[in-house]
Order: structure tokens, then C-alpha cells, then sequence
């Protein structure tokens, strides 16, 4: 791959093999960003959206991440968007994972993982053919991103649903899978739906109380 996010056809390493080797790699000091994307190589910035987004699609504890993690995806989704190379501010780049924080995901994710590369192969092509398209289809990643920003962790699916339209969008566009693309851009349009309907209700339920405390 010649840019974050595009993807290539070429025969490259799964993610599961790049887990274990991260894992064993930094497996029991903390590692910044930075050393990640330097060891990923070529695929640093896709593989490290896929990375972040992992813990919030497996029932792994890791509090006050989704908002670095979000952010640092989203970043990365943004440039790809708008044509420029890969970039990270230096905070973020300075961000510090947990200890054994590849092991956590390997083991938490690790069943999500094989089942999804084992379902992703290219096809559909014509939705990856031009750059304007996978323009197009990072910006879902986008959007799935800033919503994992969001400070509303508490309520169900809310980290889930973003960040499986990460994942499954990100692979996707690695392997050229328009199946996998089109997957992601359906758990966006969902994601969007379940995140409006609890603002309808919210509103609903404040304006109740506000009702009633006013007489």
C-alpha cells in the first residue's frame, strides 16, 4: 500500500500475525505510537486505525481511550481524505499504550479477528477502482471515528458499532473486499440511526422533567 487507507491487492500479512509479533515485540513495556507505526512499516497507518478500534469491539476493559484512539483514527482518516500523507500530531504520537496492551487485544479480539480475515479476499472491485472512491469510503472511517470520540461509552454499542465500521471498513479497503466496504458503510448508517434515536429519547425525557418541574 502506497498511502494509509487505500489498500493494495498484494499478498501482505494478516493482522492476527502482526498482533502476535507487536505482542511479543512490547510484551511487557509500554510503547507510544510512535514505535508502533515505526515497526508496522508500509501499512502503519491502516493497520494502527485497525489496532485502536479492536479493544472497543471485544468486552476488553481499557477506560478513557476511545477519545486518544478516536481521535488518532480520525486523524489519519481525515488526511487519506484529503489527499495529504500520513501524519500524526506529536502528543499522539507520544501516546503511551497500557503494558501487554497488544496481548489484551490478541486475546480479546483474537476470535473477531480470524473470522473476519478469513472471510476477506478481493472482489467486488469496481467499489475500490478509482482513488476518489476509497476517498469516499475513508470517510466513513471518519465519521465512524468521531463518533467513537464521543463522550457516551455508558450507553450500550455505542463504542462497538463505530468501531466495527472501523475495522470491517479498514480490512476491507486493504484487501480490496467491496463486500466487507459495503458492510461498514451499513454498520455507519446503523451506528447513525442508534445514535439518534437515544438524542430523541434523551430530548424526550428532558423535556419531561422539565415539564414536571415546572409545573
Amino acid at each position: 500500500m502506497h498511502h494509509p487507507l487505500p489498500g493494495e491487492p498484494d499478498s501482505l500479512k494478516k493482522l492476527s500475525d502482526e498482533l502476535r509479533e507487536l505482542a511479543a515485540l512490547f510484551r511487557e513495556r509500554s510503547v507510544t505510537l510512535r514505535d508502533v507505526m515505526t515497526v508496522l512499516g508500509v501499512r502503519a497507518s491502516a493497520l494502527l486505525c485497525v489496532i485502536l478500534a479492536l479493544p472497543f469491539c471485544a468486552p476488553i476493559s481499557i477506560p478513557g481511550l476511545s477519545l486518544p484512539f478516536g481521535l488518532a483514527i480520525a486523524t489519519i482518516a481525515l488526511r487519506f481524505t484529503l489527499g495529504l500523507p500520513p501524519w500524526l500530531p506529536r502528543p499522539l504520537l507520544d501516546r503511551k499504550l497500557p503494558p501487554r496492551f497488544f496481548r489484551a487485544v490478541l486475546d480479546g479480539a483474537g476470535r473477531f479477528i480470524g473470522w473476519i480475515e478469513r472471510r476477506l479476499k478481493p472482489r467486488w472491485l469496481w467499489l475500490t477502482h478509482t482513488q476518489a472512491q476509497r476517498r469516499f469510503h475513508t470517510l466513513a472511517i471518519l465519521l465512524s471515528a468521531v463518533m467513537l470520540m464521543l463522550p457516551i461509552g455508558g450507553i450500550p454499542f455505542t463504542n462497538t458499532l463505530p468501531a466495527l465500521a472501523i475495522v470491517i471498513g479498514t480490512l476491507g479497503m486493504l484487501e480490496r473486499d467491496g463486500i466487507a466496504i459495503a458492510a461498514a458503510h451499513g454498520l455507519l448508517a446503523a451506528t447513525l440511526v442508534y445514535f439518534a434515536t437515544f438524542a430523541a429519547v434523551g430530548f424526550k425525557l428532558v423535556e419531561q422533567a422539565l415539564r414536571w418541574l415546572t409545573g
